[in-house]
């Protein structure tokens, strides 16, 4: 473990507002966030597809479980283009590390560089892309991502705060990670008015960062003139390089540091952790949802040409149960809540009690249609039982779409009931659009099976 993080005593530390922060208290919060990121890498429900497409987030996963095992802080700064970011790192780590350049946009990357100052072993200032640079959407994406899986903010700021600082200051905040607000190129203003600038920024981020972490530097001091007079007395102009001011900084974050940074890391290895778990949990619904659709279709087809091809009605729905069932009990074990074949028909019963109460005009067409189809022959059978496996078709679709809300919301109806979730996927549905396409594919269908027996 750093020396940094032993100074203070095992069994007690004492924050800002002379809060104590027990050892146990520190260790339960490093051990919940250990078991929250290992079980999160370990988890063997996620689909290799989904763990494929956030392998970057699982290996930051991984690189965060590394960092708490170590005792690692990570520090970002993070802010506008050319309020000197990287100037203000390079001051606090005492030399050159991070680029620095007259040009706009020079930081395009995010960098890390450990903090060599003594017993400091473990804490790491992270440099990262202006919020508003060329290509601004891309590397403010970059930026945020970095702030989210930092232990502490610098948002670095060198004027007052414009609308578009205060709305990503704002944004951070969210993320629930502290930030520092520091004003740099303090040299710039006289005492007064720089008192006075610091009070507004106070009150501008009032709820935002706590007053005692708005802190001046002045990590590259504009160079100061010098008038040299010689032994015959004449005068000649020079400059001279001033020294960065940055111990205020300093001091502030050691505070912090040495108080809280074990905290820090595990809250923030907790937050990443919870974060990308929704995350997974939406890829795979997501996943779970193109496949059911899959599902759905092909089980529709399925049962609109079984009713299409079935001249006898009470058949009919004999067989429009069954595959109904079927299609649930599929449904189930791709939302991983699988349901019996007996849970699977009783479940499409209360379905279709409430279709038959919200669609009794559908089902009246689907009577009709099916009497059509037993007089005619033909194209005309085509047609009409196209038109007849299209509804069918439909109500196999309806009651998909009803059974996968009852398992997203893990084999529920919710606080409303059955009646209201059917009448909710009624409502989202463009019937004419799914009766269209349903009627063209079992047309299809048939034309192809009459012309194949044809031959």
């Amino acid at each position: 473990m750093p020396d940094w993080l032993s100074k203070r005593s095992a069994k007690s530390r004492k924050t800002e507002q002379g809060t104590e922060l027990a050892g146990d208290d520190h260790q339960g919060h490093l051990a919940r966030a250990r078991g929250a990121l290992t079980e999160l890498l370990g988890d063997q429900r996620v689909p290799d597809d989904v763990r494929s497409a956030l392998a970057a987030d699982y290996a930051q996963v991984q690189g965060m479980l590394d960092k708490l095992e170590h005792g690692h802080v990570h520090v970002a700064a993070f802010g506008r283009v050319s309020v000197g970011k990287s100037s203000l790192l390079n001051a606090l780590l005492g030399e050159e590390r991070f680029s620095v350049s007259p040009l706009h946009g020079e930081t395009r990357t995010s960098a890390m560089e450990e903090w060599p100052t003594v017993d400091s072993g473990g804490v790491f200032l992270i440099d990262t892309p202006g919020i508003n640079e060329i290509d601004g959407a891309q590397r403010e994406k970059l930026a945020r991502d970095v702030a989210q899986r930092v232990d502490l903010v610098l948002f670095v700021v060198d004027s007052d705060l414009t609308e578009y600082e205060l709305t990503a200051l704002r944004e951070l905040s969210a993320t629930h990670r502290p930030v520092m607000l520091v004003l740099n190129k303090a040299d710039r203003f006289s005492e007064t008015d720089r008192a006075t600038l610091l009070a507004t920024l106070a009150e501008r981020c009032a709820g935002l960062v706590d007053a005692a972490n708005i802190i001046a530097a002045s990590a590259s001091p504009t160079p100061e003139t010098v008038i040299i007079v010689d032994e015959q007395g004449k005068e000649s102009e020079s400059t001279r390089e001033r020294p960065a001011d940055v111990a205020a900084l300093q001091e502030r974050l050691w505070f912090i540091l040495e108080s809280e940074g074990h905290t820090l890391a595990a809250l923030n290895a907790s937050l990443f952790a919870g974060a990308l778990s929704d995350t997974v949990a939406e890829r795979i619904l997501e996943a779970r949802r193109q496949l059911g659709e899959s599902v759905i279709h092909s089980w529709c087809l399925i049962k609109g040409v079984a009713v299409a091809v079935n001249p006898v009605p009470v058949a009919d729905l004999i067989a429009a149960a069954a595959i109904d069932a079927t299609l649930v009990w599929h449904l189930s074990r791709i939302y991983d809540l699988p349901v019996t074949r007996a849970e699977a028909g009783s479940l499409v019963r209360v379905i279709g009690t409430q279709l038959a109460a919200l669609m009794g005009t559908v089902w009246a067409v689907n009577l009709v249609s099916s009497a059509l189809k037993a007089g005619t022959g033909g194209l005309s059978t085509i047609v009409t039982a196209g038109a007849q496996g299209a509804v069918a078709w439909y109500g196999t679709y309806v009651v998909g779409r009803v059974a996968e809300r009852y398992l997203v919301l893990g084999k529920s109806w919710g606080s409303d009931g059955p009646r209201q979730v059917v009448k909710d996927i009624l409502g989202s549905l463009d019937r004419d659009s799914i009766l269209s396409e349903a009627r063209e594919e079992i047309q299809r269908f048939l034309r192809g099976k009459t012309s194949r027996s044809g031959s």
